[in-house]
Order: structure tokens, then C-alpha cells, then sequence
């Protein structure tokens, strides 16, 4: 990833780079979590933030829950902006969309679907290789290792009603925000390789901090989980 430095803050770039990618791959973070991650001092990730929102990279969200945290003000959790996720690997964007155009003037919507399911086939295609190379994986935590090696940062976690597959980044987000048939095919792909119905809650392609999709667990799992609307508020941001 490049950003745009004056000569006095090229010495900078490696560790604010090294922020930036720990945004990504961990999700919106607090400045005491950065520091914490990268072995850095409070005061010296601040610094780095502080420039990061001058360059429009990271934006300033307040925390979504102000939970008893004793006093003083609950920390702000820092997240990429659209201009801090274009530097990872959207440079062929606007060739795409182009590309997708001509094939929905010229082939229609089962043309675009068509190459949509096409394009995600390395999920059932290396599913079983991942799984037998790492059996202490469960099936959601191997997705999450097939979607990391392609770009996309995935990680799971635990929720009442089952599991939730989080990728942090998208690698054709912008192209996505067009035509969902992307995101569309690249859930069906995650049902087909589960065996199961699963839910997509959210997606940067349209705007979410994180695409999140619902694994469902099992009836005793459901049975104990949340309501939809309690299921949203789950869904990192």
C-alpha cells in the first residue's frame, strides 16, 4: 500500500502502514488496541493516527456501546475510509465494472451470474485441501483461511445462534457495489461447501465496515440465540 509522504514523514510509512493493515485485518480498533497489537506506545500510534485522518485514510467512530467503563470518555475506535481500502489491491476497478457492463448489455443478468459463480469457485475448490491440511479447523474457521489467502483478511467468531464469518476486506468492493451478483454468488458458494443455509448481514460493497455472514449452529444453538434485530446489532462495524 502507498501513501502520498512529505520527505519528513517518509520515515513514518512502515509503521503507519503497519496500522493501517492491523485496521484491516482486526477490524475498527482503539488507539490502546493498536498499540497493544503492534508493540508501539500510545502516544506514538496516536501520532501515526492523527495523520492518517489528516490524510482521510482512517475515520474516528464513536464506540457503539458506552457500557460502564469507569469514568472519563469511552475511546474512539478508528476505522479505514472508502480512500484507506482503495490502496489494497482495487487498482483494476474501473476496468472491471467495465468489463461486467458489457457483459450484462451483451449476455444479460444470467451472464453476469454466470461469471459471478465462476469467479468464486476457489471456495469449493480449495475447501476440502484446506480442511484436510488443518483438521483442528472447524468449517467456518477453514472458510476463513480460504477467503484470508485470496485477499480477503476473513476471521470467525462465536455468536448465540451459531457462528459469523467477518472479512475485513473485500478486493471487489467497488465493483460489487454494482453488481451484487458477486456477493450474491460468493454466499450461495459458502452455503454449497456448508452444507446449509447461511445469511449475509452485511458487506462493504454496500457500505458496512465488514462483510458478515451467518453461519447458523445447532438447534440448541438456535434455540438460545437472538432475535434478527438483535443478530444486526452483532455484526462487526
Amino acid at each position: 500500500m502507498e501513501f502520498i509522504a512529505t520527505p519528513a514523514r517518509v520515515h513514518d510509512q512502515p509503521t503507519r502502514q503497519r496500522v493501517v493493515r492491523s485496521i484491516l485485518v482486526e477490524g475498527p480498533s482503539t488507539a490502546a488496541a493498536l498499540a497493544q497489537r503492534l508493540g508501539l506506545t500510545a502516544a506514538a500510534v496516536r501520532r501515526h493516527l492523527d495523520q492518517l485522518l489528516e490524510d482521510g485514510i482512517v475515520e474516528a467512530r464513536e464506540p457503539r456501546s458506552q457500557a460502564t467503563r469507569g469514568r472519563g470518555r469511552p475511546a474512539k475506535a478508528f476505522a479505514l475510509t472508502e480512500a484507506g481500502r482503495e490502496g489494497f489491491d482495487q487498482q483494476y476497478d474501473d476496468l472491471a465494472v467495465q468489463a461486467l457492463r458489457f457483459l450484462d448489455e451483451t449476455g444479460g443478468d444470467a451472464a453476469v451470474r454466470e461469471f459471478a459463480t465462476r469467479r468464486v469457485s476457489f471456495i469449493q475448490e480449495r475447501f476440502g485441501d484446506v480442511q484436510e491440511a488443518n483438521p483442528r479447523l472447524g468449517p467456518a474457521e477453514v472458510l476463513a483461511r480460504v477467503f484470508t489467502d485470496e485477499g480477503y483478511a476473513a476471521a470467525t467468531r462465536d455468536v448465540p445462534v451459531g457462528q459469523q464469518l467477518c472479512q475485513q476486506h473485500c478486493p471487489v468492493s467497488h465493483v460489487a457495489h454494482e453488481f451484487p451478483q458477486l456477493c450474491e454468488a460468493e454466499t450461495e458458494a459458502i452455503g454449497r461447501v456448508l452444507g446449509r443455509h447461511v445469511q449475509r448481514l452485511a458487506t462493504i460493497a454496500h457500505g458496512d465496515g465488514v462483510c458478515t455472514t451467518c453461519i447458523p449452529g445447532t438447534t440448541q444453538q438456535v434455540s438460545t440465540g437472538s432475535t434478527p434485530e438483535e443478530k444486526k446489532e452483532q455484526v462487526t462495524q
